[in-house]
């Protein structure tokens, strides 16, 4: 088995596109091993391709790899402004760029007058159906050999089978301080850095793509590992 790990995208479906065809050429260049692309999550908010993005990995998967689609803090800011009551806080946080990406406007200074539960119902009405399942089913952590793969990050001193879902979504410091051996190496995103972050217990791969245009891909097979990136 060979496992491509995909960092946070945040709506640069053009990082993406270039991303996939980097793993396509590697994937052509060593034919012998099963196939497996995990996303890390935050397909959303910040750049100004979140449909895209989300389009892209419906429409346009990598084709003969089994695809793993984990939830981040964003798809749950996101969610639960869909699920109401809507209020402020995705918008502020990166919401705005993927209410335009499906056509709703809500940008400027008047974002603070707006009429929240008018833009939670447009945002609706202009998702495709297929694009809200996505949201809807994608999952807290995949484990596979010695690495569990989760968005941010896991809570010291607690069960993988254990772990809370709002950790795995949101935990940055106390994870990111800890020693601990985890049972398996945690791959995750969630927490900026210039270059990707080996430990001994975890690897992070969130390179900031949305501003550095560096989304950077983890490649694992048997010992090995090794780094694909735009």
């Amino acid at each position: 088995m060979r496992i491509y790990a995909i960092g946070d995208i945040h709506g640069r479906d053009d990082l993406l596109i270039r991303l996939h065809e980097l793993i396509r050429k590697d994937a052509r260049a060593r034919p012998e091993a099963s196939l497996v692309a995990v996303y890390l999550g935050d397909y959303v908010d910040r750049g100004t391709g979140s449909f895209e993005v989300i389009d892209l990995l419906l429409n346009e998967p990598l084709a003969g790899f089994a695809n793993v689609h984990l939830k981040g803090n964003h798809e749950d800011m996101m969610l639960r402004f869909l699920d109401g009551p809507a209020s402020l806080g995705w918008l502020l946080n990166g919401g705005v760029a993927t209410l335009a990406s499906y056509g709703v406007a809500a940008g400027g200074p008047m974002i603070y007058l707006a009429d929240l539960d008018a833009l939670r119902r447009e945002l609706l009405a202009a998702m495709p159906a297929d694009h809200l399942r996505f949201l809807l089913g994608l999952e807290m952590m995949h484990i596979a050999g010695d690495y569990a793969f989760v968005h941010a990050g896991v809570r010291p001193r607690v069960a993988l089978a254990a772990q809370q879902p709002a950790d795995l979504m949101w935990i940055r410091d106390k994870f990111l301080r800890s020693g601990e051996d985890f049972g398996k190496v945690v791959v995750h995103g969630h927490t900026i850095a210039d270059e990707p972050e080996m430990t001994a217990n975890r690897i992070g791969i969130d390179t900031g793509a949305f501003a550095s245009d560096r989304l950077t891909c983890l490649v694992l097979e048997g010992s090995e590992r090794r780094f694909l990136r735009t």
